[in-house]
This record gives structure tokens, sequence and C-alpha cells, in this order.
């Protein structure tokens, strides 16, 4: 398919996602008239060198978004709340990486291989959703789907570069100290994140879980269309560069064996098995840095729970990419190729598109497995 070209802008070009946006962008040659690169007045003035070219950054003010088609936001939840409306009002179509718009009733919260349908009724934001929620979805999905989702309970084992380059940093010159018998000093973590697990990610709620945990609760209710979902989370961060690792253990409506679920596994697109611990294949965060692809192992009879209803799985993927910029231009594409750029109100035409998915999401919430069964 030929695409028109646009002028895309990437708002936080000058952090790890945003870097993260404009590889993944010319990587997947998406039809680019004009790359706007957009952060805050501090950076402004900056150049990013994109191809052997020095493209210069300019200040994210709501004039900047003037002629913009689409706009790639990676800032934080307050600067978002503020510029994307704005970005809206002057024509963009903003795909947000923040919090800011996630749980949102009116503004859809999609995964590109999972939900997708959801994106035909937005009114000028659609919500990427958390990293570790990002790569959880795709093979919940297909659980979900083959034999239906009673509870999750999924530990997070996250890397630092969710945090942002500063924590990178971090880690990396705590390991130099350590080597060189030097004293490790903590900055952006309240305690050393080197040769160390910290279960403790955002702030803490008042019902006992991080904000990072309930993120992946809520958002994994809405992405899945099954509100009543029984799904709980501990969110790890963990002494890793880059990948986002997750052990899951699942309830599910109907008995499945670890073989059946593999296959459901494989199905989903973006979604690759690894799974022969006999010879140490496994998914592993190292192997996963830099691709795109979700990698499940691991997977098995999770025997706690009677009637081979239970399975335990190892799911592992790039939190730069999947889990964040990979997806936010995947939905760029959808709505580009769907041609959903504009907000639904203008296009009034492609809304019922997404009532498939509605009517689907309303028989699995009743118990009624989508897509057959074991």
């Amino acid at each position: 398919m030929t695409r028109k070209p646009l002028t895309v802008a990437v708002v936080g070009a000058t952090g790890v996602v945003g870097r993260t946006l404009i590889t993944v962008l010319l990587e997947r040659e998406f039809p680019i008239a004009e790359l706007r690169l957009l952060a805050s007045g501090r950076s402004a003035g900056t150049s990013v060198d994109i191809g052997g070219r020095a493209h210069v950054v300019r200040e994210a003010t709501a004039d900047a978004f003037a002629g913009v088609d689409i706009a790639l936001f990676s800032v934080g939840s307050d600067v978002a709340r503020e510029l994307a409306p704005q970005a809206v009002e002057r024509g963009a179509t903003v795909i947000d990486n923040s919090n800011a718009w996630r749980m949102e009733p009116d503004v859809p919260l999609v995964v590109s291989q999972v939900n997708p349908e959801d994106a035909a009724v937005h009114e000028g934001i659609i919500a990427n959703p958390n990293c570790s929620t990002m790569q959880l979805a795709p093979v919940l999905m297909a659980l979900r789907d083959g034999v239906g989702l009673e509870r999750v309970i999924v530990d997070t084992y996250q890397s630092v570069s969710g945090t942002g380059a500063d924590a990178l940093a971090e880690l990396e010159g705590q390991v130099k100290a350590h080597v060189e018998g030097q004293a490790i000093e903590a900055n952006i973590y309240p305690h050393q994140i080197a040769f160390n697990a910290l279960p403790e990610i955002d702030v803490f709620l008042d019902n006992g879980y991080s904000r990072e945990e309930w993120k992946v609760v809520t958002e994994s209710r809405k992405i899945l269309h099954l509100p009543a979902l029984r799904i709980s989370c501990t969110a790890v961060r963990v002494a890793v560069f880059v990948s986002h690792s997750e052990a899951v253990h699942v309830e599910t409506r109907s008995p499945i064996t670890p073989e059946r679920a593999r296959q459901l596994f494989a199905a989903v697109p973006g979604v690759a098995v690894r799974d022969d611990p006999a010879a140490h294949v496994y998914p592993l965060a190292t192997e996963a840095a830099g691709r795109d692809e979700v990698f499940v192992g691991r997977v098995r009879q999770d025997l706690s729970i009677p009637d081979g209803r239970g399975l335990a799985f190892w799911v592992v993927s790039d939190n730069l990419r999947k889990g964040a910029a990979t997806n936010a231009v995947e939905l760029a594409e959808l709505i580009v190729d769907r041609g959903w750029v504009e907000p639904a109100a203008q296009r009034s035409a492609t809304i019922p598109s997404a009532t498939s998915t509605r009517t689907q999401a309303a028989a699995r919430v009743q118990g009624t497995p989508v897509g057959g069964t074991t």
C-alpha cells in the first residue's frame, strides 16, 4: 500500500524513548514528508543526528503542532495533559506514551495486535499502554480467546531504561564503582540498583500497590475488554539495561495443556515462542534487546491449580521498542492504513468498525471464549 507522506512530530525527541521512536520510524519507512523534533525548552536548539544529517530540536509549544498530522508523544504525564489537547486543536492526532490518558473512558488504549479496532473511535488522542502491560497483553489475549481467563498473577523484572537515560548512566556508574572499589552512590533510585532488585517502581498507593503495579491491573482489563478480570502484579526494578521480564501465572476458564498454549502464543503476530529448557532455551533480556517481538518460554502447567486450568510462563520484551516506540509507530501505521487519522467525529462512517470488538468482549465477560477451545 502506498501511503501519503505526512508531517510527523516526535515530542520528547531527545529522550531514550524519543530517540527510539525516530529509529523505528526510519526502520519501518513510515511515510514522512516532514519530521518535526520537539522537546522541552532546555533541549530546544540542540540537534539529533538522523541518517548523517543534523535535525534541530524545537521547543514543544502549542504553535509547534501547526500542520502536524500525527504527533508521537514521549513526555511526562503533566506535559502530555497540557500539550496533547493543544496539538489536537491544531489538527494533529496524538499517540501518547504517558500515563495521562490511558484510563480516560473516551480515549482508546491500544496494543496493535490485540485491540486495533478500538483506535477507530479516537477523538484525537490514542493512548499507548505501559511497557509492562504491552508485552503481557498479546499472550493474555491468546489465552482469553482460546480458553478464557479467570485470574492472572504477574511479577515484573523491569530494566532501568524504563526510568530513562540518567538511570542507565547510574547503573553503569555503580558497576564501575564496584569494580574499582569505590563508594556506590544512589541518586535516581532510593537504593543502589547495581547487583540489586528493588520492589518499588513509581509511588505507592493507599491500597499497597505501587502505581506501576496498578497500571498493569487496570490497563490489562481495559485492553482485553475484561473489566472484572482478577489480576495482581508485583513490579520489581532489576539491574538490567534494556528489556523487561515477567513471570506470569494464569488460571484459565477451560483446561489447557502447555503444548496448546504454545500453539496459541505462536499464532499471535509479533509473539515468538522460545521454549526448550533442557537445552537452556528460554527468553532472555539480552536477546530481546533491540528486537520488536514479545518472547514467551518456560511454558508449563501450574500444578497449584486443579483440573489442568493453570499455566505458568516467562515473557520478555524490549521495553523501549515494543514496550513503547514500536507499538506507537504501529498505531500510526494502523490509523493511516485504515483511514482513521482524523478524529472519529469527522468520519462517522468508520465508527461501526469497532462494534465487532465490543460484541466479542461482551461474550468474553459472560464467559464464552471466542476463537475456540482446546
